[in-house]
């Protein structure tokens, strides 16, 4: 597997959809300072620690995050709040695989509980983007939302690393975990608010970005008794009949190196993003295809694991030339195991960015709306469809005349999201939001049009 992969990095990559590289941080010490008693239900391994600051500016310091987990997804200029003091709580629940490597654990379904000194009575989950680690929505979401006073729990989904495949028995079981590891999560965090604050959170917001936004989707169609609305940031869709990612991903393999530009905007590429094809080209589309295609149709290339990278179409068991509709009936059904279905229950927000060039809005969110409205649950939606905004907001200073950064936006949406369940008060209706021309673009953004 590893020749297989040779050239491609996670650490070069710096991308939602893939993984940041491992690395070791210390194990955080629990004697630090005295902490009230909470106990994680379920946890096989727990360690508490009271912090000065459970934000990105503390724990760097005290090893209670891991940059790396969540390196390459802000633009440089967002600025974060920081200064929260109060309880982390790192553990793993009991599981059989081993990729995640924090704290010199090597072990999955990592989770992390954070509990402010001062709280507002609301409680955030968030799964992991990509194949990232326990940590990486630390500066995305983790600090914004413990400013705000709310108690925050993340997991690593129970999987990590560009062999998540190898997680599971049938195809498709990877994936079906992650959903069940974010459940596990809000129901054990729900308890441990209890405990720490002598009552249940008043709200629950399911919040998260690529993979990450898929699962506040998901729990939100399947899992309604465990949060009260959510935010979801470029989410990944998955349907057995497509569109997904392995409906688009090879026509854009095929087309990008012939420079067939009408086949990239058939398989649902905006011709606007053209000028950030070869990036993704080369660090994202072709491996992204492979190992989710090893997720769902391990069969495609016999005994090769994850195909062979950059393969000229032609080549035997070549992910180039996948063509997902001839492909045999059980890996729509693998799929189907994790389908969205727009059949949401609560509140959500949807934020995508239109020059997203690894998840094409055309061909994901924009279908999930519909499937939304085809569903008649438009009053639980807002979309917004943010122009210039890509997939992930670190290549902004490359592009600062033509790329939208779309944390702002998140966080505009977050707020939308706390008045509408909390106060009845309706978000601005959907719409596309035009790139302001001038402006902080990397810390504002208004949610109406």
């Amino acid at each position: 597997m590893a020749g297989r992969l040779r050239g491609l990095t996670a650490r070069a990559l710096a991308g939602v959809t893939l993984v940041a590289g491992a690395v070791t941080v210390p194990a955080p010490d629990a004697s630090a300072a005295p902490c009230p008693e909470v106990t994680v239900p379920g946890a096989e391994r727990q360690v508490v620690a009271c912090l000065d600051d459970l934000t990105t500016k503390g724990t760097l310091v005290t090893g209670h995050t891991d940059q790396a987990d969540w390196a390459g997804l802000n633009s440089a200029g967002a600025v974060n709040p920081s200064g929260v003091p109060g309880i982390q709580v790192d553990g793993y629940f009991p599981d059989t695989s081993t990729g995640n490597t924090n704290h010199g654990w090597n072990h999955d379904a990592q989770f992390v509980i954070r509990l402010p000194r001062h709280w507002n009575g609301g409680l955030v989950v968030a799964g992991s983007p990509g194949n990232r680690e326990t940590y990486a929505n630390d500066f995305t979401i983790s600090d914004w939302a413990l400013a705000r006073g709310y108690a925050y729990a993340a997991t690593d989904k129970g999987n990590t690393g560009v062999t998540f495949y190898r997680d599971g028995v049938r195809p498709g079981d990877a994936v079906a975990e992650w959903n069940d590891r974010v459940s596990q999560l809000a129901i054990a965090a729900k308890k441990v608010v209890r405990q720490r604050y002598g009552r249940p959170a008043r709200t629950t917001i399911a919040a998260g970005q690529s993979n990450g936004g898929y699962l506040v989707r998901w729990q939100l169609e399947n899992r309604p008794d465990l949060f009260d609305g959510g935010v979801d940031w470029e989410g990944v869709l998955w349907t057995a009949a497509g569109p997904n990612l392995l409906t688009f991903l090879p026509p854009a393999l095929r087309a990008y190196p012939s420079g067939d530009t009408a086949g990239m905007i058939e398989a649902g590429f905006a011709a606007e993003s053209s000028f950030l094809w070869a990036f993704h080209y080369s660090y994202y589309w072709d491996l992204t295809q492979r190992v989710y295609r090893e997720e769902f149709d391990p069969s495609y290339d016999g005994d090769a694991e994850a195909g062979t990278p950059f393969c000229a179409s032609g080549t035997p068991g070549c992910d180039t030339d996948y063509d997902y509709a001839s492909r045999p009936a059980a890996v729509r059904q693998a799929v189907a195991r994790v389908a969205l279905t727009g059949k949401i229950k609560r509140p959500l927000i949807t934020i995508h960015g239109t020059l997203d060039t690894l998840l094409p809005i055309g061909a994901d969110s924009d279908v999930y709306a519909k499937m939304i409205a085809d569903s008649h649950r438009n009053r639980l939606f807002r979309y917004y469809r943010v122009e210039g905004g890509n997939h992930v907001d670190s290549l902004y200073p490359a592009y600062p005349d033509r790329i939208r950064p779309l944390l702002p936006c998140f966080r505009s949406a977050f707020t939308a999201l706390e008045s509408w369940i909390g106060t009845g008060v309706r978000p601005p209706a959907s719409a596309t939001l035009s790139r302001p021309t001038t402006g902080d673009l990397e810390n504002t953004c208004s949610l109406k049009a």
